[in-house]
């Protein structure tokens, strides 16, 4: 099975990384405007982007330390089966992000695609923590035409 991995370290404690990635708001912060449904192991998140987005069960939460999360939607059909973790580990200076979603079905253009995205909308929760101001969807980053 495929997997995308980045690490980004972010200016700030993991308490304010964690509500970032746990909640409505901070979630809208950074990946899509249009985020509905974070809370508790169990709840379905939905991500729209524009018309349809993907939808997520939260499967795990240790406070300040990790995130994790199940497709659960029918979109993008090479989405079915993964997840995505967020690790936050915590030195006198920053928190580190070591984000995963794995279990892709296989390598190819559309998970490059996936990951080149994956790191524009982490530089956005980082730049949303640091600066006030990230590049959720619609106001992206936009890595090729067809977006």
């Amino acid at each position: 099975m495929a997997e995308i991995k980045h690490r980004v370290g972010i200016r700030a404690n993991a308490a304010e990384v964690y509500q970032r990635l746990t909640t409505d708001q901070g979630l809208s912060t950074w990946w899509t405007t249009d985020t509905h449904g974070a809370g508790e192991p169990g709840s379905i998140i939905r991500f729209r982007f524009g018309d349809d987005g993907p939808d997520f069960e939260v499967v795990e939460l240790i406070l300040d330390r990790l995130v994790r999360w199940r497709h659960s939607g029918k979109m993008p059909e090479d989405w079915m089966g993964t997840e995505i973790c967020f690790e936050l580990s915590e030195d006198d200076k920053q928190t580190i992000v070591l984000f995963s979603h794995y279990n892709w079905q296989q390598a190819d253009d559309f998970l490059a695609h996936c990951s080149t995205k994956w790191a524009t909308f982490l530089m956005s929760l980082k730049a949303s923590i640091e600066i006030g101001c990230g590049n959720p969807f619609p106001d992206d980053i936009h890595i090729d035409l067809d977006e």
